[in-house]
């Protein structure tokens, strides 16, 4: 009985003990950088899936009426005109990183900083010492459960990011979990919907043209025709979202419309790779069930030829959503291709064998058009080689990281980042087939 108690009570201290450290690391940071995120408006951009493009979204049409904007996303981090890549493998960077960047956006004489905020970095106090000036939820899926255990829990730490008041909070109200977020006291609430005529911003009249996704954006001070360079369904609500916000910060309906419609490309996020071979190839980041659900609905009504899916799943992080991607895919692919994708500590064929657990069995035969190759870029070539005239090769996962978390080759028990870029690794293997085609 002894020994049961301890085994309960020693991980109950040890996390005690990290959240403290967790505590101690962001106030000291915060403290060293005196406070940069108090003398800045701060925007944190939280959600499961959305959060990289409403963030560029939101800084285009922020620079366009006039502001200067830094930005911090998974994708890239920016500082008026100074842009770089996020190459840190981490959304939300370290407080020591974060409170840097944002002593520097200040020093810059930015005005705004966009975020983008975990649950993570919500739960492990990265973001102490910040007064969010707004606060934006995209959606809340499945993602995380295997550090937050529960959907409940996962929800409260997004929570956390609109409790402290923000002047503005802008909330998705077609999500389920939107009811728990309007309750929470904000100066300027505003809810953005596609058809709800209870939001205040909301997306009428859809239209899906082969270059486009059009739709009439609806606001308070009036309507506006929106020709979205990026498509998809799921875009309108990341650009309904950046609206809002505009909105709350009395950005005209014209700058708006403006700033929505220059954002023709967000790196890794449907990015489409042509080296002038006769099927498409795009890649994006998309590595959750809800995503997977999105970026299919969007593609499979304009691929006349088959969709040749290529994915995985990340090791050390929730095992319960790898066979829902397979079970996905099998609805909407017409081949799928199992491969590596960030196994980190974990033996990569034991992830993909349970990737493996949702493929359709009456649809996919193993070796006919269903392949598990564990080398990513031997799986590429395969789709690549398979793929005729009209297909898709949908290749997702990565998107626009530049690197692969993988096992230390001496100590498996500890994972290193090897170099890895999708984009430069598709543009070469559609190299070598067009000089093998010829």
């Amino acid at each position: 009985m002894l020994e049961s108690l301890k085994a309960r009570i020693s991980p109950m201290l040890s996390g005690v003990i990290i959240l403290k450290y967790y505590l101690w690391r962001a106030k000291l940071a915060a403290r060293w950088y005196d406070y940069p995120g108090k003398k800045i408006k701060v925007i944190g951009v939280t959600g499961t899936n959305g959060k990289t493009t409403t963030c560029a979204l939101v800084s285009s049409i922020m620079e366009l009426s006039g502001s200067k904007v830094a930005e911090a996303s998974t994708v890239r981090f920016k500082i008026g005109s100074r842009v770089w890549k996020n190459n840190y493998k981490m959304t939300t960077i370290t407080p020591w990183h974060l409170q840097s960047f944002l002593a520097r956006a200040q020093r810059a004489g930015c005005e705004y900083a966009v975020l983008e905020i975990t649950s993570h970095s919500l739960s492990q106090f990265r973001v102490f010492g910040i007064d969010f000036f707004g606060a934006v939820l995209t959606n809340i899926t499945r993602d995380h459960l295997d550090y937050h255990k529960t959907l409940e829990d996962y929800v409260a730490a997004k929570m956390k990011l609109f409790e402290a008041d923000p002047f503005i909070s802008v909330i998705n109200l077609d999500d389920p979990s939107s009811e728990n977020f309007l309750q929470l006291i904000s100066s300027h609430q505003i809810s953005y919907s596609i058809g709800s005529k209870k939001a205040g911003v909301r997306a009428e009249k859809i239209t899906y043209t082969p270059n486009t996704t059009d739709f009439v954006l609806v606001t308070p001070k009036g309507q506006a025709v929106i020709k979205l360079a990026i498509k998809g369904k799921f875009n309108i609500y990341n650009a309904l979202a950046a609206a809002a916000v505009a909105y709350g910060l009395e950005v005209s309906l014209e700058t708006i419309k403006r700033g929505l419609e220059s954002v023709n490309l967000v790196r890794g996020r449907m990015e489409e790779i042509s080296q002038g071979q006769p099927f498409r190839v795009i890649i994006d980041y998309a590595h959750t069930p809800d995503a997977f659900e999105k970026i299919y609905e969007a593609l499979r009504p304009i691929i006349k030829g088959r969709i040749i899916a290529v994915f995985g799943a990340t090791g050390n992080r929730d095992t319960g959503k790898r066979p829902m991607l397979s079970a996905i895919a099998s609805r909407f692919a017409d081949m799928i291709i199992l491969t590596n994708e960030d196994p980190y500590t974990e033996d990569p064929a034991e992830i993909l064998k349970q990737v493996a657990g949702g493929v359709d069995s009456k649809k996919f035969t193993r070796g006919k058009n269903y392949f598990q190759i564990i080398d990513r870029e031997r799986a590429i070539v395969k789709a690549c080689h398979t793929a005729q005239a009209g297909d898709l090769v949908l290749i997702t996962g990565k998107g626009h990281e530049e690197v692969m978390a993988v096992a230390h080759p001496k100590n498996p028990r500890l994972s290193i980042l090897a170099p890895y870029n999708e984009r430069k690794v598709v543009k070469r293997v559609l190299a070598k087939l067009k000089l093998t085609a010829k």
